[in-house]
């Protein structure tokens, strides 16, 4: 196989991801080396990012790091998981591995595979016909994970498994949530493409109610909206150069995997003349979505929609006027198939500005002097669409060199059906036929490889305390924030305190500023949860990165995903649990910290029939990092100075 190597790249395009052209080299070498057959399937095709050191250290003109694609194969013969490294570079195989007992995300292709052979099975069949459904053309098979629960027979943990849920369209187009096909579940082994049982609790009525929710459906649309328009008639305030943005004074590299969606690189803030590192790497390392509802099949769901479904390669085509709005730049990613060809998703990350209101307003009222500026954020977002939910993931930018990640959660609630004589417990009943959607959350887990002006940092949980009455206090007024180091990994484990006012910061003890502070950024918790299922639940083993807000571990390549890299019908411990055992020391270290942050839903009337957005987040902030506000050379707004008069 001819060689590829590139003896100079730009810096930022170390960590591009992979094109078209080279999953298709990284496919081509890997079935021509290792011989793969027909049954041969490819889980994942990514860049393999070089190591830390060598992109810090590199500068254009140098010879660039090896170039290597990451690549997760699954033996559809024998149901064995392999990994392995293919140098694009080189025109060789690196690296070959056996990931034992892994089972590696659902593909897919699966999915439809899946469907197409469960509507096929004469034993499925039969329990539609049992339910008076006989148009396979309108049923809906939607596979879900399968998960690991203890209570699987015979050699389940040994087969690759998917558990339907099902639901039927009353015509085409119809929304097929409006009807639950309750009880009946099809458990499917994706390797045999055999549905290996039909799980039938017993036939309970089948909703009627519509659920539709196009402009066609509701009929009349309000008619009192007047148009609003976005425009910059010179253009966008950011470059835009292949994969690396600069804006305002910030600099960055926008990658994309299939696993994780949008990962930042190496995220800088100029300030003078220093062009000052914030984060190497940032990312989403998981999320699960855990329901309350106990009923035999309800409690089956539990997505681990990163780990399980790859929900980088779900990302929607993003348009114009719909998912963005103003001066947009996009950028593509591409996936692989599981046959290993290159599945372009056109449009899937959105890059613009946008007005965020005031960033900072002072009236002198002795004399009427007025200071306003204006707060503008960059935005780099994705939308993936998991089944019935979509998701949003959005990061921000701002003047101040504060960063925030906001997940924006919407799309159609997951329903069964419920008696409508009673009230559930476990959820909200929907309308008076019984449709019914469970209680759940959403929990997403967020790897920061924070890198404070170098990559030796330190971690404090900081908190705020009532002094107690006494000497020092004797109006009994007195409030202070309260900093502990915090030295090693289990120490780090803590949960959002809010009545406390509690935040975690990351400080660079070596880098000191005006008042002879070391620098940092702290984290500031939005809203949050933890999982209400009991600690000794298998979702609650097999998830447990939720179980705590805050992590942190020092730096291993390796340690990339908080539930693993095989959460897929994994029995738990893997993940933040495993990485952080040995209690490892994180003082003065290259440190990553882990932030869980959760929504929780109970199901309103107001949800159906499609939900409206909900949200989560956190703030990275600046705390001692900048000697003063870093945005005072932000001009004031208009460009003529008009809101900075005198009275």
């Amino acid at each position: 196989m001819a060689q590829t190597r590139r003896s100079s790249v730009a810096a930022a395009d170390l960590l591009a991801p992979l094109t078209g052209e080279e999953i298709s080299a990284a496919v081509g070498i890997l079935t021509e080396e290792r011989e793969l057959g027909a049954k041969s399937r490819f889980a994942g095709v990514y860049l393999n990012e070089p190591p830390k050191e060598k992109v810090l250290a590199y500068k254009s003109g140098e010879e660039a790091p090896e170039r290597e694609a990451f690549v997760i194969v699954l033996d559809g013969s024998n149901g064995e998981t392999y990994e392995a490294l293919v140098s694009l570079t080189q025109g060789k195989v690196n690296s070959w591995e056996h990931a034992e007992g892994a089972q590696p995300s659902i593909m897919l292709d699966e999915f439809d595979e899946c469907e197409r052979a469960t509507k096929e099975d004469p034993e499925f069949r039969e329990a539609l016909k049992k339910r008076g459904i006989t148009n396979l053309d309108l049923v809906c098979v939607e596979p879900w994970s399968a998960g690991f629960y203890g209570d699987d027979d015979g050699d389940d943990d040994k087969r690759r498994l998917l558990r339907t849920l099902v639901y039927t369209r009353l015509e085409p187009g119809d929304n097929p949530y409006a009807h639950p096909v309750d009880d009946l579940v099809a458990v499917f082994d994706l390797n045999s493409m055999k549905v290996v049982r039909v799980e039938d609790f017993g036939v309970v009525p089948v909703p009627q109610e519509k659920g539709n929710y196009t402009p066609e459906a509701v009929g009349q649309m309000r008619e009192d909206l007047k148009p609003i328009e976005i425009t910059q008639p010179e253009g966008p305030s950011f470059e835009l150069n292949g994969h690396e943005i600069s804006w305002q004074k910030w600099r960055f590299v926008v990658g994309f995997t299939p696993r994780e969606g949008i990962v930042l690189h190496n995220v800088t803030y100029r300030d003078g003349d220093r062009e000052r590192s914030v984060l190497y790497r940032a990312s989403l390392a998981e999320m699960v979505v855990p329901y309350g509802d106990p009923d035999p099949v309800q409690y089956r769901k539990n997505a681990f929609d990163a780990g399980e479904y790859n929900i980088g390669a779900l990302a929607n085509s993003l348009e114009l006027g719909c998912d963005c709005l103003g001066e947009i730049r996009y950028l593509d990613a591409v996936m692989a198939d599981s046959r290993g060809n290159p599945l372009p998703i056109k449009n899937a990350i959105c890059l613009h500005e946008e007005d965020f209101g005031l960033l900072s307003k002072h009236t002198d009222f002795r004399t009427g002097q007025v200071d306003v500026r204006r707060s503008r954020r960059f935005v780099a977002s994705f939308i993936a669409t998991v089944a019935n939910y979509e998701y949003g993931f959005y990061w921000y930018f701002y003047q101040d060199g504060t960063i925030e990640f906001e997940v924006k959660l919407t799309g159609i609630v997951s329903t069964a059906y419920a008696s409508p004589e009673e009230s559930p417990k476990y959820g909200q009943l929907l309308n008076k036929e019984g449709l019914y959607a469970p209680i759940h959350q959403h929990l997403f887990n967020v790897r920061l490889d924070l890198d404070i002006d170098g990559r030796e940092n330190s971690v404090y949980e900081v908190h705020t305390e009532a002094e107690p009455i006494g000497s020092e206090n004797p109006h009994g007024n007195a409030f202070f924030a309260k900093p502990t180091l915090l030295k090693s990994e289990k120490e780090a484990q803590q949960v959002v305190d809010s009545m406390a006012a509690r935040y975690w910061k990351v400080v660079n003890p070596s880098v000191k500023n005006a008042v002879g502070e070391p620098v940092g950024y702290k984290l500031i918790p939005h809203g949050n949860v933890l999982p209400f299922a009991q600690p000794e639940s298998h979702i609650v083993k097999r998830a447990g990165f939720a179980t705590k807000h805050f992590w942190a571990t020092p730096y291993k390549p390796s340690e990339l995903y908080a539930a693993g890299d095989y959460p897929n019908q994994h029995r738990g411990g893997s993940g933040l649990p495993e990485y952080t055992k040995d209690d490892r020391p994180i003082e003065n270290e290259d440190v990553v910290i882990w932030y869980t942050l959760g929504s929780h839903h109970t199901v309103r009337l107001e949800d159906w029939p499609v939900m409206p957005m909900q949200y989560a987040g956190f703030k990275l902030q600046p705390i001692g990092f900048f000697d003063q506000n870093p945005s005072l050379d932000v001009p004031p707004p208009g460009g003529n100075g008009h809101c900075h008069h005198g009275g």
